[in-house]
């Protein structure tokens, strides 16, 4: 578990399923994602898949003030032989949005990556529709690296361009202490 003020982040698990249902089916969290969760059915799978994928290590997202879930995310892609991963698949209910949950989730997740795993590099990307989460990437202090042009297919059919982020070792202590600014607001 990596816990910080504000969340805890649990290994993601099928027990789960029905809190994050309960926050998680809202049709504009999935509009421009790869995937769509509509039923708590599907909500279950989705869990499944992530627990299953072993390239990836999936967190729950727990809210300490409320005791309740706000969330998921995961570390993914995860090429430990190179020393990089990507975090991603991260989304929140709409009560958990802009409060500073995300902020320590990427906070923990990056400080956790960086100085507990030794890696050299953690991407994250977003559909180039996303702009609240291309600014959110660069509000954290993530480099924007370019655009993979039509190089994923969305739930909805969209064939999607991906723009990339990253931070990389060498930029972690800036990118740290910005996040602890950002934090202590």
């Amino acid at each position: 578990m990596l816990a910080g003020k504000i969340v805890e982040l649990e290994a993601l698990s099928l027990e789960h399923g029905p809190e994050l249902s309960a926050i998680g089916l809202e049709p504009s969290l999935w509009e421009v994602g790869v995937e769509r969760v509509t039923t708590a059915e599907e909500m279950n799978a989705y869990i499944a898949r992530a627990i299953a994928d072993a390239k990836t290590r999936a967190f729950a997202v727990r809210h300490r003030a409320t005791g309740r879930l706000a969330g998921a995310t995961r570390y993914m892609n995860m090429e430990l032989a190179h020393r990089r991963l990507e975090i991603g698949s991260t989304w929140y209910g709409l009560e958990y949005q802009r409060t500073g949950v995300n902020t320590e989730c990427k906070y923990l997740l990056l400080t956790h990556a960086f100085e507990e795993m030794g890696l050299h590099r953690v991407e994250l990307k977003t559909d180039r529709r996303n702009v609240r989460s291309q600014d959110a990437m660069r509000r954290i202090g993530a480099k924007e690296e370019g655009t993979l042009r039509r190089h994923m297919i969305t739930w909805s059919g969209h064939v999607r361009d991906t723009v990339y982020f990253s931070v990389i070792r060498e930029e972690w202590p800036e990118v740290k202490a910005h996040l602890e600014r950002l934090m202590a607001r």
